[in-house]
């Protein structure tokens, strides 16, 4: 489908499945590289966004490594509500070890922000960051995306993961607001 209708919206395909899953590969490979004689890295997806990309990134790592998850929310609508909520935390040992945090996008960097934040009290050994996307005019940190799978404009998108209110998540393609 090239255009769809959620709720009262509709939207475009701007990023094709097909190139989806090959940006992954292509990060991948990148993260096996820099990670490949690590102990034991730990990843932390960030949901609900993040679960189809960190469910295809984990078929290209090849590396020992764990995986946990830390829900978020700062979204209403179409916009961010600029106040990011911790819903649920994460359980595994940080202090001393690697960590991968894994976003569906970064784009104003509050969250990431407040993520970076919380897991510097965990004294981690490291902290990198993979995101699927990144809106370069929309971010308003200094903070380093390690990982960026497409730079893309400041609008607003659904699928693979990301919502309008809830939906549009189970979408393979990445549709923009028309």
């Amino acid at each position: 489908m090239n255009q769809i209708k959620l709720k009262d919206k509709e939207f475009k395909v701007s990023i094709p499945a097909e190139k989806i899953q090959e940006v992954i590969a292509k990060m991948a490979i990148k993260i096996n590289d820099d990670y490949k004689d690590k102990d034991v890295p730990l990843f932390i997806s960030i949901l609900n966004g993040s679960f189809m990309f960190t469910a295809d990134l984990f078929k290209h790592i090849d590396f020992d490594c764990e995986v946990t998850f830390l829900k978020l929310a700062s979204y209403e609508g179409t916009s961010t509500t600029g106040k990011v909520k911790q819903l649920i935390g994460v359980n595994e040992e940080i202090k001393g070890r690697d960590v991968i945090i894994i976003e569906d996008i970064v784009d104003t960097g509050i969250t990431l922000e407040q993520i970076l934040e919380q897991l510097k009290t965990f004294a981690p050994a490291s902290v990198k960051v993979a995101s699927l996307l990144f809106k370069p005019e929309a971010y308003k940190k200094d903070m380093t995306v390690d990982y960026v799978g497409l730079e893309i404009p400041n609008e607003f998108i659904v699928g693979y993961g990301l919502d309008y209110d809830g939906i549009g998540r189970n979408l393979a393609d990445i549709y923009t607001l028309k």
